[in-house]
């Protein structure tokens, strides 16, 4: 790795032959919020950027507890507005609060184990009180029973107690309504369905998915493992849930972990994907999570060779088990962008046409993604800086070391409300970054001028002409020579500046799927090479000698407007948009990483 790999943070916009509309959308007010906001800022029809958390663990989920992990739901949401909470035993605040956050405490168990240490309840006088006990080995010795229930969908009768579940869901739901203020700050009632099928009888491959309810008519309990391992039944759950309340979707995490699983072109039940399946899928699952603390799904430097920065927060192995995940297939986005519009040219639909965005994973209860100010991220496993830097195991199997300060999810909305942030989910404007609150924009049309993002009004110039992040461009008019793009970035102030923009491509033409990554804005007077087109490296930021950080490399802002001078009409292609920080790498890369928009 070089030691100049910088934080990343992307954006996608998806193509394709298949559009629906030949006419631009323009912005407009989504649904008004059901709670009382007569102090709410004004909705902006341009829409802002709020960043956010989509994947959050407190002590209602098994394993947090084992980890002895003190917090509750009101904790999560109190540290994300900014305000203190005791983690742990000790005082832990963010420097820069968040917009909005969704606690997904797992389902699976959920709030069984914290009960163990009630000595009303019936569960403190079984055998699983043992998880209460400070000896490591006694804890490791009961994680390892309670787990298996969760890998093989077979539950504990004493945990998996009906009354039990109700009455975590029902502090997931009450923790959600106590903290949401429209305007202000937005909470998400939401949990994590946990399937991890067992390969060779003991492997868990990842396919768990976080659900995310857009208000507060949810069901009366969530889905679990328990229910089935099989995605299509929870989309069942989901589609259910929709005809009796609110909209709800799934969001996939951890292909890097699934062994091959979430982008196969096979069911779980190892038949063929359908159209019906395709359609369903996506309809259920707009986004993908493509980076968090478990390391970045958008690919491998395998899968990637002419990609330099493809080595940035690795994660090769299973989740929780000591073995390498097989990723040759079906484990990275930037791979599945290829293989569903493969799919799409085979039968009619693309069940991969992924937004982006990214979150924590953490099992702390607080989203801490800023470097400087990292507590750790999984109980008394991590809790010391330097178990944080050097340890190489631990009691959940998730190596300390290897765990990053990442992600964030930004939605560009018109107002910080459930509605106005879940529609931006929905029409997937979003993206993801590697912890730092960069934001950027990413716009497709056909005709935009070079100087767009100079006038004045670029913002509602690029809605007018085209269309935003997440969007299918229409069809291409009369003489048309290629799509042309405009993207914008802006730096995270308490941060490193700015590196580049890139734009990375992946197109399909007769069943074969190709990659390419385009420097399009970067800082400073460098020039790109006459034979490959890459940019060169920004250069070292930091001094290791004197411990110093020059302030000056980078840019504060980068945008630029870019065609696509390659352009197959007869081929479907996936773009979207890369931003690098100038931050100098020593050891593991940190900071923010990437998201996709279609």
């Amino acid at each position: 790795m070089k030691n100049w790999l910088a934080d990343l943070i992307v954006a996608s916009l998806l193509f394709s032959l298949a559009a629906c509309s030949n006419k631009a959308r323009t912005p407009g007010p989504e649904s008004t919020a059901p709670h009382s906001a007569s102090n709410r800022p004004p909705a902006n029809p341009l829409r802002n950027a709020y960043l956010g958390d989509t994947h959050l663990h407190t002590g209602l989920s098994f394993d947090a507890f084992i980890l002895r992990t003190n917090t509750r739901p009101n904790d999560s949401y109190a540290y994300a507005k900014g305000q203190p909470v005791n983690y742990l035993g000790k005082t832990e605040q963010r420097k820069a609060p968040l917009d909005f956050l969704a606690v997904t405490d797992h389902a699976e168990y959920l709030g069984s184990l914290p009960l163990t240490a009630d000595p009303n309840s019936p569960l403190s006088k079984t055998e699983w009180a043992k998880v209460n006990s400070n000896d490591p080995k006694i804890s490791a010795a009961t994680f390892s029973k309670v787990i298996l229930g969760p890998l093989s969908g077979k539950p504990d009768p004493e945990l998996n107690n009906a009354a039990y579940l109700k009455a975590g869901w029902q502090q997931l739901i009450d923790a959600a309504e106590k903290n949401y203020e429209p305007g202000k700050f937005t909470t998400f009632i939401a949990f994590e369905w946990t399937s991890a099928p067992l390969a060779e009888g003991k492997k868990p491959q990842n396919l768990h998915r976080c659900v995310i309810f857009r208000g507060n008519k949810v069901p009366a309990t969530p889905f679990s493992a328990f229910d089935s391992l099989d995605p299509e039944q929870l989309w069942t759950y989901l589609e259910n849930a929709r005809k009796t309340g609110d909209d709800v979707i799934a969001i996939p995490h951890n292909g890097n972990a699934s062994n091959g699983l979430m982008f196969d072109t096979k069911t779980l039940s190892g038949k063929p994907i359908t159209r019906d399946y395709a359609e369903r899928r996506i309809a259920n699952e707009p986004l993908v999570e493509i980076a968090q603390g478990k390391g970045q799904s958008d690919t491998h430097p395998l899968l990637s060779p002419n990609d330099e920065f493809a080595k940035f927060e690795l994660w090769e192995t299973l989740v929780g088990y000591p073995a390498p995940a097989h990723f040759m297939r079906g484990s990275y986005v930037r791979q599945a962008y290829g293989v569903g519009q493969e799919l799409q040219e085979k039968i009619g639909a693309n069940p991969f046409k992924y937004g982006i965005e990214a979150a924590t994973d953490y099992h702390s209860g607080i989203s801490s993604t800023e470097e400087d100010n990292y507590p750790g991220s999984h109980g008394n496993q991590d809790n010391d800086p330097k178990v944080v830097l050097t340890a190489r195991k631990s009691l959940s199997g998730e190596p300390p070391v290897t765990i990053g300060a990442q992600g964030l999810t930004g939605a560009w909305a018109e107002e910080n409300t459930r509605e106005s942030i879940f529609a931006a989910f929905k029409r997937k404007e979003t993206f993801g970054t590697s912890g730092n609150r960069i934001q950027v924009r990413f716009f497709g049309g056909w005709q935009y001028p070079a100087g767009l993002i100079k006038q004045a009004d670029w913002v509602k110039a690029a809605y007018d002409g085209g269309v935003p992040m997440g969007s299918d461009l229409p069809s291409a008019p009369s003489g048309a020579k290629g799509p042309t793009f405009a993207v914008w970035a802006l730096k995270d102030p308490r941060m490193a500046n700015l590196d580049r923009i890139q734009i990375i491509k992946v197109w399909t033409k007769n069943g074969k799927s190709h990659e390419k990554i385009f420097d399009v804005a970067w800082s400073g007077d460098r020039k790109p090479d006459p034979k490959t087109g890459k940019v060169p490296p920004v250069g070292n930021t930091v001094d290791l000698k004197t411990a110093t950080y020059n302030k000056t490399i980078g840019a504060t802002e980068l945008s630029g407007v870019w065609q696509d001078h390659e352009f197959d009409p007869q081929a479907y292609a996936t773009y979207y948009a890369r931003v690098l920080e100038s931050q100098l790498r020593a050891g593991r890369p940190f900071g923010p990483l990437s998201t996709t928009c279609h």
